[in-house]
């Protein structure tokens, strides 16, 4: 609350005034749009009533507010104030006094009891009223009502003293509103004991925002939390950015010293460090191994991998008699209409004699012809029905399961044999916060097959691989030139690089002889060349060169002309390889949503930040969903908004394929807008159309396997623009992450 004489914030601009009208308020975010009345200001103004927009501490009516700020100009909503800082001031009349105590702040004071307080305690008594002792003087309060608004007043205080100083130590209103969020009254004492814990508990804030906090707070620079929390924040980044699964003892005390001494202007005590080290050690913050450092969860989903691959690879399995199996694959090509060849044929026998084997192959090789012929084989050695309606009064379970780590890759999985697949996530019974399915309760079934491995990073895998039941068969399906996961690992990497495992890569095209030019042009940037009819339409190709400049317009025009020709929004898809830039995909979705879905009267929108979700807008989903099985990767359209819906009803809602999923306003960060996405993001998909834009501007993040992961999406018809020599540049550039892990090492350790 405000205390007088005391202004930390003297010499800026400001407003101050009581709140006239709420006209948006996010509950996540704090960001707000208010009219407020001015009863006082540090300049002239020619009204009494302004718009202030910010990150704000939600105002209640007629409460008194001080916001510090600065004009802008909106292109749409004209001129607003800018909050940077706001406090809250204690009423100081009876009337507005009396309005606050019974504004629904302190549960059990109506305008009666408010009144009868601040008739006894005077205009003063939101300051007196902190002490319950003072408020039992008052006339029909019980101690238990005294305390309650005692405690109110303190708690209320509290929190403003705290944004004030969170202000003070460089936080901007809306991460300084998250802190308060997360630790209420004891936000200041979080701070004064340990504000490293803010970098794990306080989205948004990193090492160095934590160490400044610390720095002004008074803690010395060598002080066991400072290095603690820099190893392992140093640890964790470079797991999660750099996709290791542990890091060098070299390598982390490299970073620990570029977090503590951003100018390398010293290095921390080498005894210190190891006293500090050894403490996280034995409270289990990290492992060490050998001089290799890990996040406890990566340490033990690496050897429970090695572990349940290793238990796999022992198993003796009795081989079916080649008679048998030939004349099973002979039956299998009649009742499917199709003829394998050599290697495809391979590829069956070898998963029927396996626990475990891994399929490779690039694009047009056949790899879902193999996964089909391989479940009617194995249907047709064990006797078994693949009609899912034979089972559905029964109480044994489906005998093939098909999973991949999308829903569209499993969409395609299932398209492509006839049979259910599900996301790894839905197989598991993902529940939020934990899996249902784990070694206790396992997956039921007698055979497995994992498309899209090359995504699966190792904390999944581990889910995955503990969840198998021992006799199930395995059958792990992917294309190593592929982009790697986002999490942690090299799972399919490092498997193929276990010599006992069995493996059978397809190496032939077949849609090739189909007159496919995208898969002969992505064999050709596999082996890191460019075909010499690049630049020579095609029938499913063509490239359009363009500038930097040109490219949003290249991409609008082209998109438009595929929605013209009758494909769909779920057809065409703009990828690129950044989100930021002057066409990257927060622009080009922009741009897509102003052409193809442009604002209109009858048509509802919602703002969340800076994105407009407007009715009928394709959208991605990011994350996984907690209660609808939608999943990181899904793509929708926008069926109905309600902008006026309370704080936990939904205002949106997506129409997944066969399915209608709500969402709250507290649930909008989970979508982003759909009509362009990152390549990691299409990863496991496949379009009919795709557009993808190649630029030296995206040179940071052009290699051969994101620019062959992206054209590989196209099913139908790829159309690139941009710059030839970007596309050169990217394709000779083979930058394979070198990610830290021992997974292959683990697994032949016993042999």
């Amino acid at each position: 609350m405000d205390q007088p004489g005391l202004d930390l914030f003297e010499g800026e601009g400001y407003l101050k005034g009581s709140l006239v009208q709420e006209i948006f308020y996010n509950e996540e975010n704090q960001y707000g749009v208010f009219l407020l009345r001015v009863s006082e200001t540090s300049e002239e103004l020619d009204t009494d009533e302004v718009v202030v927009v910010g990150n704000m501490v939600l105002p209640h009516p007629d409460e008194t507010v001080k916001v510090y700020g600065e004009w802008k100009e909106h292109p749409k909503y004209g001129r607003q104030y800018e909050v940077r800082h706001m406090k809250k001031e204690l009423p100081r009349t009876r009337e507005a006094v009396v309005k606050y105590l019974s504004s629904g702040l302190f549960p059990g004071v109506g305008k009666k009891t408010a009144e009868k307080i601040v008739d006894y305690l005077g205009p003063a008594a939101l300051e007196r009223a902190t002490d319950p002792e003072v408020l039992l003087q008052v006339p029909g309060l019980s101690k238990k009502r005294a305390q309650t608004i005692a405690e109110g007043l303190q708690e209320h205080r509290l929190l403003e003293q705290a944004l004030v100083q969170l202000y003070q130590y460089g936080l901007g209103p809306a991460t300084a509103l998250k802190v308060v969020q997360t630790y209420k009254e004891q936000t200041m004492q979080v701070i004064r004991e340990n504000p490293y814990r803010l970098i794990e508990e306080v989205e948004g804030i990193g090492f160095r925002r934590a160490d400044e906090i610390a720095r002004k707070s008074g803690m010395a620079l060598d002080a066991a939390e400072r290095f603690q929390a820099a190893a392992q924040f140093a640890l964790r980044e470079s797991c999660l950015s750099q996709g290791h699964v542990y890091v060098t003892a070299e390598e982390l005390n490299r970073q620990i010293d570029r977090l503590l001494y951003p100018q390398a202007e010293a290095t921390f005590p080498y005894e210190e460090r190891e006293r500090h080290l050894e403490y996280l050690i034995e409270e289990e913050r990290i492992i060490e191994d050998h001089d290799k450092y890990y996040l406890p969860s990566l340490f033990y989903a690496e050897h429970g991998v090695a572990v349940r691959v290793r238990d796999w690879l022992d198993r003796d399995r009795e081989p079916t008699p080649a008679h048998e199996m030939y004349r099973a694959v002979g039956e299998v090509e009649e009742a499917l209409g199709v003829s394998y060849a050599e290697r495809q044929r391979e590829a069956m026998i070898q998963a029927m004699d396996s626990p475990l084997m891994v399929l490779t192959g690039g694009p047009g090789t056949g790899k879902t012809t193999v996964i089909k012929g391989i479940c009617h084989l194995f249907a047709k050695l064990h006797e078994c029905s693949l009609d899912p309606a034979d089972y559905e009064a029964s109480e044994k379970p489906f005998p093939v399961r098909l999973a991949a780590p999308t829903g569209r890759a499993a969409k395609r999985m299932s398209e492509a044999t006839g049979l259910p697949a599900m996301t790894i996530h839905r197989l598991l019974g993902w529940k939020g916060e934990f899996f249902e399915r784990d070694a206790d309760h396992p997956i039921e079934g007698s055979l497995l097959i994992v498309d899209e491995v090359s995504m699966l990073d190792i904390w999944l895998a581990n889910q995955l691989f503990r969840a198998v039941p021992r006799d199930m068969q395995v059958i792990l399906v992917g294309d190593d030139d592929q982009l790697p996961s986002v999490g942690p690992g090299r799972v399919l990497q490092d498997l193929l690089a276990v010599s006992h495992i069995p493996r059978v890569e397809l190496t032939d095209i077949y849609r090739q002889e189909e007159g496919s030019s995208i898969v002969r042009l992505a064999h050709h940037l596999k082996s890191g060349q460019t075909p010499e009819d690049l630049m020579h339409p095609q029938p499913d190709r063509r490239f359009f060169p363009c500038s930097r400049d040109q490219t949003v317009d290249v991409v609008l025009s082209t998109y438009r002309q595929a929605i013209k020709k009758g494909y769909t929004l779920f057809d065409v898809q703009v990828l690129a390889p950044m989100y930021k830039g002057p066409a990257g995909v927060n622009r080009l979705n922009e741009e897509l949503q102003r052409v193809i879905n442009p604002p209109d009267s009858g048509r509802k929108e919602l703002k969340w930040g800076e994105t407009v979700f407007r009715h009928g807008d394709k959208v991605l989903q990011l994350v996984n969903h907690v209660e609808h099985p939608v999943y990181n990767g899904d793509m929708g359209k926008i069926s109905a908004i309600d902008e006026k819906a309370g704080k936990d009803d939904p205002v949106l809602w997506v129409q997944f394929d066969k399915q209608e999923v709500p969402y709250k306003r507290s649930q909008l960060n989970q979508l982003s807008l759909a009509y362009a996405c990152s390549v990691h993001k299409a990863q496991g998909s496949e379009f009919a159309i795709v557009i993808f834009p190649v630029l030296m501007a995206y040179r940071r993040m052009l290699q051969r396997n994101l620019i062959y992961t992206g054209i590989t999406r196209s099913k139908s018809y790829l159309i690139l623009c941009g710059e030839r020599d970007a596309l050169d540049f990217g394709v000779k550039r083979q930058r394979r992450e070198e990610r830290n892990s021992q997974l292959t090492e683990l697994i032949v350790r016993e042999w």
